[in-house]
């Protein structure tokens, strides 16, 4: 078997999983979010404050994907909600079975929320349905303006598409307004929020649109 027909029946696979996940995430209510970006992004420390200014009693949990080592879900679990790590192994990406695996022994009915961290890459794990309601793309002003021309499928797959680090903007040559052009070139409806997970700044818009997106869920 040569490699394209491989390729398209591990996809074929890993879709039919995805979408009986979808259904499950449906039938729970569940907003599952897929975040997705270059390693060094800032990713880790934002979803670090993003559980952080959750109440105690929100429901949500979190899975997190790294070749190596557990050194992310360590640090997401300091805030005190579920956490699972999913070491690929080597692989580059998240598939739906490794999220099927590891949901085996989390009650879906007792969520609201379940956050997914992709491994850090913008090539493979744009091409794996995880079954999410939404992916979440993070470029960061220290990586290149012309990412979304380069890596143009996360950015045409992305519902939106967080700006990060933008308090480094004054001391690196990142022209932010041309970030936001190119993205909206691949995908001229993607959303786009600046922030900085570091000093605070632009996080109440991501707040704002991460809650706007749970309240849009069914209710229970």
């Amino acid at each position: 078997m040569n490699r394209v027909p491989l390729e398209k029946k591990v996809l074929s696979e890993n879709d039919r999983i995805a979408a009986e996940l979808r259904d499950r995430f449906a039938k729970h209510n569940v907003l599952t979010l897929n975040f997705i970006s270059s390693p060094g992004s800032g990713k880790t420390l934002l979803l670090e404050k993003t559980l952080e200014q959750f109440p105690k009693d929100t429901r949500v949990a979190v899975l997190t994907g790294d070749l190596q080592t557990d050194n992310d879900a360590r640090r997401l679990a300091r805030a005190g909600f579920p956490v699972k790590q999913i070491t690929t192994a080597g692989a580059c990406h998240l598939d739906a079975r490794m999220i099927e695996n590891h949901l085996k022994d989390w009650d879906l009915a007792s969520l609201d929320l379940l956050i997914i961290e992709n491994v850090g890459n913008l090539v493979c794990p744009t091409s794996y349905d995880l079954g999410e309601e939404a992916k979440i793309v993070i470029l960061s002003v220290t990586e290149g303006e012309d990412k979304p021309l380069k890596y143009p499928g996360i950015f045409r797959k992305a519902r939106l598409m967080i700006l990060n680090k933008i308090d480094l903007l004054p001391y690196v040559p990142f022209d932010a307004e041309l970030a936001r052009q190119n993205a909206r070139s691949i995908q001229p409806g993607i959303e786009i929020v600046e922030t900085s997970a570091l000093s605070g700044a632009g996080l109440d818009k991501w707040f704002g649109w991460l809650d706007r997106h749970r309240k849009a869920m069914p209710a229970r």
